[in-house]
């Protein structure tokens, strides 16, 4: 516009300059001078239109980039939602990727189940099951020779063959109190002396511990609904239970799982690597002050213990309140900002997550196909980090080895970083592609963790296995009916996903917890934490095994 006005004013000083010629030359009766200076005045208009409107036209074709390209993100953001909503959840290669891979370097793909030249593992033994020997004899019609009718002769031994029966059964447990009356002619003893009522969780409860196992289990294991457990227990066994009672008797289970809690918290924050990850989390009971139903569950996985946090926010106030000012550690995150917040509140260290860098670079393509090629150069460098640092840790024995290791890692991250700088120093870089870079330029910092630090993985999937269980259980009924519920929710997600850390089966643990709780007259004590599987010997921890140790299995 600038250069629009300059030439519209020098054009204006030359006309007015050219038009007092013309007076001057009219005066002096110079008719043909005056033609030549009208011409000129003519040509200087059209000359100055000209650059006017071809400034114009440049402005416009500027402008219509402008638009093509806002378009084209556009395009690719709405590409990149509807895969969202609609596309399949699990990661997928881009379209170039797979062609890269058609062909001589293909790998050949592998039949499913027992491998050519392989032993195989044979049928899974169930050794652990109890065993139920049931005769079979011949009919009695057939056991004489068809022609000559003689009986045939029983012969020693048998041939056995065995199957595996599954049985669900409920049944009533009714105790027979023995009753005595004393012989004695003394009085300090009662008329009829009663053998004592077996204990019980709750007081007049009709329901036996197994019955509560099953109902934890089912719900915060297999993330069931509970009227579903319900109907499935009507359907195979015929047993009625309603939905009021179950829920009475889970707001009643929620004191004695408290303690443990405790306990697993405080043994987590006993460790110096984390990881940490947040997804939604339904509850449906109004709180003042919170105009959503919406709550966050928050996972902080240790070595040795998972916890499980239900807050009404997904502020960074929930990590800070858990880690505390004085943590030091290292914490595996996503780049959500509340994690690192925690850089300027704690001493802990970030070391961000790989798996999502690789999400982006695959978002891009997925937005537009012209980025495949790029986007899959990327995809391999990433690739081949994985694979060396796994090469490395694989020889943390071998010093001499892990030292070489450890140095052609470094070298293949500092050529990573050299070819990010190079792209972004590119002004005609795609907007898309130049995101993605700056998001892996400013997070660089804690990406690079895992180097100097080889029992740090390079991403997040262990928090992210955590919640997948939750989210499951999110969808299958929606989250908590109360607050009390969700408390309840996230113990029960805490202590199982502990246990089953640990390789405890959480139903035969529950079973026996349960029971003690009933026999110390259905109360949770400190002597309760002795359960928790860092408190309990070798012995103990292995009868609640979930299963034996097999080998690889390759179907």
């Amino acid at each position: 516009m600038l250069a629009s006005s300059t030439a519209a004013v020098s054009s204006e000083q030359e006309e007015a300059q050219l038009a007092s010629r013309a007076h001057e030359l009219v005066s002096k009766g110079g008719e043909g001078c005056l033609k030549c200076v009208e011409f000129a005045m003519a040509y200087n208009r059209a000359r100055s239109c000209a650059g006017f409107w071809k400034l114009k036209h440049q402005n416009a074709l500027e402008r219509e980039k402008k638009l093509k390209q806002r378009i084209a993100e556009l395009e690719a953001k709405v590409k990149l939602r509807e895969h969202q909503l609609f596309g399949k959840r699990a990661e997928k290669q881009t379209k170039k990727a797979n062609d890269a891979l058609s062909g001589k370097d293909k790998p050949k793909e592998r039949n499913r189940g027992q491998q050519p030249g392989q032993n195989g593992h044979g049928r899974r033994p169930h050794h652990n099951l109890p065993k139920q020997d049931k005769e079979v004899d011949l009919p009695g019609s057939e056991k004489q020779c068809d022609r000559c009718g003689l009986p045939f002769e029983a012969m020693p031994g048998t041939e056995d063959s065995e199957v595996v029966v599954v049985e669900v059964k409920a049944h009533r447990r009714v105790y027979r109190r023995k009753l005595y009356q004393p012989t004695c002619s003394c009085n300090e003893q009662p008329a009829i002396i009663t053998a004592p009522v077996p204990p019980k969780l709750f007081e007049k409860g009709a329901y036996d511990v197994s019955f509560w196992a099953h109902i934890l289990v089912d719900k915060f294991v297999l993330h069931t609904p509970t009227s579903r457990t319900l109907f499935a227990l009507l359907l195979n066994t015929g047993l009625d239970v309603s939905q009021g009672t179950v829920t009475d008797g889970l707001k009643r289970l929620l004191p004695l799982f408290e303690p443990l809690y405790d306990a697993i918290v405080a043994q987590c924050l006993t460790e110096e690597h984390w990881h940490a990850d947040e997804t939604r989390w339904q509850v449906f009971e109004h709180l003042e002050g919170k105009t959503s139903q919406r709550w966050y569950l928050w996972v902080f996985h240790s070595r040795s213990a998972v916890v499980f946090i239900l807050d009404p926010s997904r502020s960074a106030d929930v990590p800070k309140s858990f880690f505390g000012d004085d943590a030091q550690g290292i914490l595996n995150v996503d780049r959500y900002v509340a994690y690192k917040s925690l850089l300027l509140s704690t001493n802990l260290i970030l070391q961000f997550c790989w798996a999502h860098v690789r999400r982006d670079f695959i978002a891009v393509a997925k937005g537009c196909s012209d980025h495949e090629d790029w986007t899959l150069a990327w995809l391999e460098s990433i690739a081949a980090l994985y694979q060396m640092n796994d090469q490395r840790i694989a020889l943390l024995d071998n010093p001499e080895a892990f030292a070489k290791a450890d140095s052609k890692l470094r070298e293949a991250t500092d050529k990573m970083k050299e070819k990010r700088d190079s792209e972004l120093l590119d002004e005609t870089l795609h907007p898309a592609r130049r995101k993605v870079l700056e998001s892996l330029e400013n997070h660089w910092f804690g990406l690079l963790v895992f180097v100097d630090f080889p029992h740090v993985p390079m991403d997040n999937n262990t928090a992210e296995r955590d919640v997948r269980g939750p989210a499951v259980g999110r969808k299958n009924y929606y989250g908590s009916g109360a607050i009390w519920s969700g408390k309840l929710a996230a113990i029960m997600f805490a202590l199982f996903q502990t246990l089953l850390l640990w390789n405890i089966n959480p139903h035969s643990w529950l079973t026996a917890y349960l029971q003690w709780c009933a026999d110390t007259g259905g109360e949770a004590l400190d002597e309760g934490k002795s359960y928790l599987p860092w408190n309990m010997s070798e012995e103990q921890r292995h009868s609640f095994q979930l299963r034996e140790p097999k080998g690889q299995d390759t179907s």
